[in-house]
């Protein structure tokens, strides 16, 4: 376990790990804004839901302190047990570690993070989406 959480998984094993054990999901750390202008990925394939929770709020950035107890519920009316794999995803993977811990902390013993994000990190022009992370990686998405 590093920093508090079960460890970091890059997108492809987060894809993989979403495709073959019907007990893990996706959830969206993210803000609203980013779903909605940078899109969301799409899970669908693999008859799951995407679930969706501010770490921060937009546009100040300011923690979102129910996080944890907001996602713990969400978990358990799906009916989501305590060791299933629990993949939390941002856009390049420091918000959704921060995630894993919180959910970590909350009893549920295999959150990951997914490392690289949504978007991954900056390439040489300062822009994402292009070395890095779940579209750059040609993974399902969707604009929101």
């Amino acid at each position: 376990m590093s920093s508090g959480y079960a460890g970091d998984i890059d997108v492809s094993e987060a894809w993989r790990l979403l495709n073959e054990d019907d007990r893990s999901i996706l959830i969206d750390v993210r803000t609203q804004a980013e779903w909605n202008f940078v899109g969301l990925p799409d899970i669908e394939a693999t008859g799951r839901p995407l679930l969706t929770e501010e770490w921060q709020a937009f546009p100040g950035g300011a923690q979102n302190t129910t996080f944890a107890d907001d996602v713990a519920s969400k978990l358990k009316a799906a009916g989501v047990p305590k060791d299933a794999p629990i993949l939390c995803l941002c856009r390049s993977g420091q918000r959704s570690a921060s995630a894993a811990a919180a959910l970590t902390a909350q009893g549920f013993s295999s959150c990951f993070n997914v490392a690289g994000g949504f978007e991954g990190g900056l390439d040489g022009n300062g822009h994402r989406g292009t070395t890095g992370g779940w579209k750059a990686a040609g993974l399902p998405w969707r604009q929101g």
